[in-house]
């Protein structure tokens, strides 16, 4: 029997794990203009939001 179930899997040793990629990419939010129609949408977007947040700031307040 090779495999137990009753004892955890052994995790690599941090010399055995790949180096994480960390090529630069670009931004999508720098990629897009900031109009005002984009800004308007992504604020309208949001609202519930900020309903939620003011609605959680608001019970938490006794």
């Amino acid at each position: 029997m090779d495999h137990r179930t009753d004892q955890p899997t052994p995790q690599p040793s941090p010399a055995q794990q790949p180096e994480p990629d960390r090529t630069p990419r670009p931004s999508q939010i720098l990629a897009q203009p900031a109009t005002v129609a984009t800004c308007t949408a992504d604020y309208d977007s949001a609202a519930d939001v900020r309903q939620t947040m003011d609605r959680q700031n608001t019970t938490r307040r006794h």
